[in-house]
């Protein structure tokens, strides 16, 4: 239905890269949109600006056949996806602005027939938002579809999870989401489910704050056990042996821009009635504060007892094992606190090789140079350094 018709799609970030990259090799016409003309460049070259296995691929592929080009302007298409960041203001406040200046940016593209996709993770409300945006900016919305289709890939799988993973669309009208699923089932080899748009929105907020809620638990429990002198990693294994059991692994937080930040979509909205999402959140949160505070702990007492600050390697910076990416990480939060307050840190991350704020330091020189080493994430590089070490807070070696 749609094969010779043109996509736009708006990011091309994590989501809004793969999937125009998948698109075209599946023989679309794809027109990417990014507002940073170096990335716009580098994709145009058929290389890729971020960390994804089988992403080079994929990209180079779709530019070579001119299938994908890539610009810092929409242009007419038949299909708009909107996939740019929603991060939060200050005290969790959601921020929708990249999707209404997405919202902006196509509204003179878009023509009657046209679908125009939300992807973007976005609080209850925001696509009948971009539905009125588009109207405010004098587009016919009776004559267009709109509908939103949140993204549920893992980074480090994307290219995989984007066709074999079920979809949710929710339009803003039963039309806009008859066909907006039709869309996805030219491409997707899952389930494509039908909702309205508001119970799309909160589908997606709903899984994010089902596994924050699940990681809180195991991340109080890894405080609780080191107060009590456990290893939390051969108490999960034993508890995981209860067949209705199954606890997940602590870490040093949460990150990424979906758990770390959805959850309070639902709390800003829900108020009071939100208290178990907002425990949760409250208790990842705290659990790299705990851990800023058990390296510095090690290192003041290191300094005390050898007269000289201690060289702290923190190894990871992204906020997954085995990926470059850095948003809302907090192996990276704990490294530029550490740095902050004046401590000696060699930052480590396998999968980038540069920082705007720090050196970064090969892994194995790292810990050859540091006094203490800490994992912050669990990087497969790491798991052959056989290094025993009481700072392990992503178990490395478990």
């Amino acid at each position: 239905m749609y094969k010779n018709k043109k996509i736009c799609v708006i990011g091309l970030g994590y989501i809004g890269l793969p999937t125009s990259a998948l698109l075209a090799n599946r023989g679309y016409d794809v027109h990417g949109v990014d507002v940073v003309q170096s990335t716009v460049d580098t994709i145009n070259q058929g290389k890729i600006h971020i960390v994804e296995p089988e992403l080079d691929t994929f990209v180079h592929a779709a530019v070579n056949s001119g299938k994908l080009k890539a610009d810092t302007k929409p242009a007419e298409a038949d299909v708009f996806v909107i996939a740019v960041p929603t991060p939060f203001h200050d005290g969790f406040v959601p921020n929708i602005d990249y999707v209404v200046s997405a919202t902006k940016a196509i509204a003179p593209y878009v023509q009657e027939g046209n679908i125009v996709i939300l992807e973007s993770t976005s609080p209850v409300g925001t696509t009948d938002l971009v539905e009125q945006t588009l109207k405010e900016n004098g587009v016919d919305t009776s004559k267009i579809y709109v509908a939103h289709c949140p993204e549920r890939v893992l980074p480090g799988h994307i290219m995989r999870e984007l066709v074999e993973n079920d979809r949710i669309v929710g339009g803003t009208t039963p039309e806009a989401t008859k066909l907006t699923a039709e869309f996805y089932r030219e491409f997707v080899e899952g389930e494509v489910l039908e909702t309205d748009a508001k119970t799309a929105e909160m589908a997606k907020l709903t899984e994010n704050s089902f596994r924050d809620a699940n990681i809180a638990f195991a991340n109080e429990l890894s405080m609780l056990c080191d107060k009590f002198g456990i290893d939390v990693w051969e108490l999960i294994k034993l508890a995981n042996r209860h067949p209705r059991v199954n606890i997940l692994q602590p870490g040093a937080g949460v990150g990424g821009h979906c758990i770390a930040v959805d959850p309070w979509f639902i709390v800003h909205a829900g108020g009071e009635d939100a208290k178990m999402i907002r425990t949760a959140r409250e208790v990842n949160t705290y659990k790299t504060e705990w851990v800023i505070e058990k390296i510095k702990n090690a290192a003041l007492k290191f300094e005390n007892e050898n007269g000289r600050k201690a060289k702290v390697a923190c190894m990871g910076l992204a906020f997954k094992p085995d990926i470059d990416d850095l948003r809302e990480s907090p192996a990276l939060y704990i490294t530029k606190r550490l740095i902050t307050d004046g401590f000696n840190v060699l930052a480590v991350e396998p999968n980038i090789t540069k920082h705007e704020e720090f050196n970064i330091f090969n892994y194995n020189e790292a810990v050859k140079q540091a006094d203490i080493v800490t994992f912050l994430v669990a990087h497969k590089e790491f798991k052959n350094l056989e290094l025993e070490t009481d700072l392990d807070f992503c178990g490395v070696n478990k």
